[in-house]
């Protein structure tokens, strides 16, 4: 690993072809800040008031079958619509606007309230793997983008500690993946090769900021990582969309995955908060060779699981900055048991 614990520097992040910099130094400094008291973690295996337990009633007024693994249902208060506004797009300049069309489904990943997907076992994962990669391949006929995500933990706005991600479709390509797209076909444009494969074996090389890997996938923290334990999850091979994923590289990451939840569970005996979410090729746009499919992890949890990262002050105006090398939250994350700390 270079030098750098001793001096600021930036670094620049091809994917999204921004910088963040990078201040070290200040790791050591004191904290005076907001402390938090964080909710119980204590939770039945089934909620009697939980909208998202088998046979409750939701709130929209529907009831949930008596599932027994993952459930897929329609939003009840969707962001998107299936169909569009009849209102015609906006001309001016300097008001525009666009109609949009989409549609917002919830996945259950379990029917026992009180598990996380870190707690989960990997047939389990497994089959929220294969209920995502069903999702991307049926709404991708459908829509440009489908965009499966998980906010987890309250501290990332989430209401609700029943297991569950959602999945939103939408008829455009939204601005962070379109930003991606631009970069990807870019870098391919030039070096006739992919990005995310090319950044895939340097990191499997270097392993400096390696937190697990296995047969077909490396997860990392990115060299140019903005939160503090952020992670990149990447597949070895070359591979466009989840649906195109073979039966061992989803068994594969349902073992990496748990694995990284684990860690991240472990690191301060918390359930670790997160907002994740996969960025595959968009569909219905031609050639798309340039994408690799991959899925980002952004944690805000920082010095314990009390003292969390904000983005204030010089990050909103100016440019992101961390203090915590990656290389030093990978190593961190890297050597952490594989056994989950409720179950030592």
């Amino acid at each position: 690993m270079r030098n750098f614990s001793l001096h600021p520097h930036r670094r620049f992040n091809p994917l999204t072809g921004q910088w963040v910099l990078v201040s070290p130094h200040r790791s050591e400094r004191p904290w005076s800040g907001e402390k938090e008291i964080l909710p119980s973690e204590e939770c039945s295996r089934y909620d009697p008031n939980c909208y998202l337990c088998p046979g409750n009633q939701r709130a929209g007024g529907c009831r949930n079958p008596d599932y027994s693994s993952t459930f897929v249902f329609e939003n009840d208060f969707p962001a998107l619509l299936s169909h569009e506004a009849e209102t015609a797009p906006s001309q001016d300049h300097l008001f525009q606007f666009r109609n949009i069309k989409g549609t917002c489904r919830v996945v259950c990943f379990s029917p026992r309230h009180d598990l996380t997907m870190a707690q989960m076992s990997v047939g389990e994962i497994a089959q929220i793997m294969d209920v995502w990669a069903h999702q991307s391949e049926e709404l991708g006929k459908e829509y440009q983008w489908v965009q499966i995500f998980e906010n987890k933990g309250s501290m990332m706005g989430c209401s609700n500690p029943h297991p569950h991600g959602q999945i939103w479709a939408s008829a455009n390509l939204p601005n962070e993946p379109s930003i991606e797209d631009r970069n990807q076909k870019d870098y391919y444009t030039r070096n006739k090769s992919v990005l995310l494969m090319n950044y895939v074996e340097r990191e499997g090389e270097k392993k400096e900021r390696v937190v697990v890997e296995n047969e077909h996938w490396l997860a990392v923290v990115p060299y140019w990582a903005i939160w503090p334990f952020e992670t990149l999850l990447l597949p070895r091979r070359h591979v466009l969309r989840l649906q195109d994923l073979m039966d061992t590289e989803r068994i594969s990451l349902a073992h990496i995955l748990r694995l990284v939840l684990i860690r991240y569970d472990n690191l301060f005996e918390t359930s670790f908060p997160y907002s994740m979410g996969w960025h595959g090729a968009p569909n219905q746009k031609g050639d798309v060779d340039h994408w690799q499919l991959h899925a980002h992890f952004y944690p805000p949890l920082l010095r314990s699981a009390f003292i969390k990262k904000f983005l204030v002050g010089y990050e909103m105006l100016a440019e992101a900055q961390r203090d915590l090398l990656p290389e030093k939250a990978a190593e961190r994350l890297r050597h952490l048991p594989e056994i989950h700390y409720k179950e030592k």
